[in-house]
């Protein structure tokens, strides 16, 4: 049987998924089942629009509960000091530049709500454990192509 997979989180990075799975599991969960009620009352479910869109979203939002919850199950907490300040990690913010002049700018995590470059995604493999001025090969679905990191800096 395959082992869970472990995501490496700094310690604001699982605050923030924690968070989230708060707001998932109260007050949002709170709000679809109280339109999933409102639905019903509406009569004959097989027509009924309200219902159904309401039932669709309470299933987005346990699919999202339960990524969230598997992921903080088997996250590790990186401890801020054992980071190197001028090098690409979790939870470090970089900006860097295609080969075409294009900036980019995101934080290296799996946690959303900004720009962030998933570590396990071609770009953040390629970034993770480099310094600012290195170039670095981006294997891509789409084709390879060269980022040179500009600046790495810690929230």
């Amino acid at each position: 049987m395959n082992e869970p997979k472990v995501d490496r989180l700094t310690a604001s990075q699982r605050a923030a998924l924690a968070a989230e799975l708060e707001e998932l599991e109260g007050p949002k969960r709170a709000a679809v089942v109280e339109a999933i009620k409102t639905a019903r009352e509406h009569g004959d479910l097989s027509e009924n629009f309200e219902y159904h869109a309401a039932k669709n979203e309470q299933g987005l939002l346990e699919a999202r509960i339960r990524v969230l919850r598997d992921r903080l199950d088997h996250a590790v907490v990186v401890e801020e000091s054992e980071l190197e300040p001028d090098k690409v990690g979790i939870g470090s913010t970089v900006e860097l530049e295609d080969d075409e002049g294009r900036r980019i700018e995101g934080e290296i995590s799996i946690v959303g709500g900004g720009p962030a470059i998933s570590p396990d995604s071609p770009l953040g493999r390629a970034l993770i454990g480099h310094r600012e001025g290195d170039e670095v090969e981006v294997e891509a679905p789409r084709g390879a192509w060269t980022a040179r990191i500009l600046s790495v800096r810690r929230s």
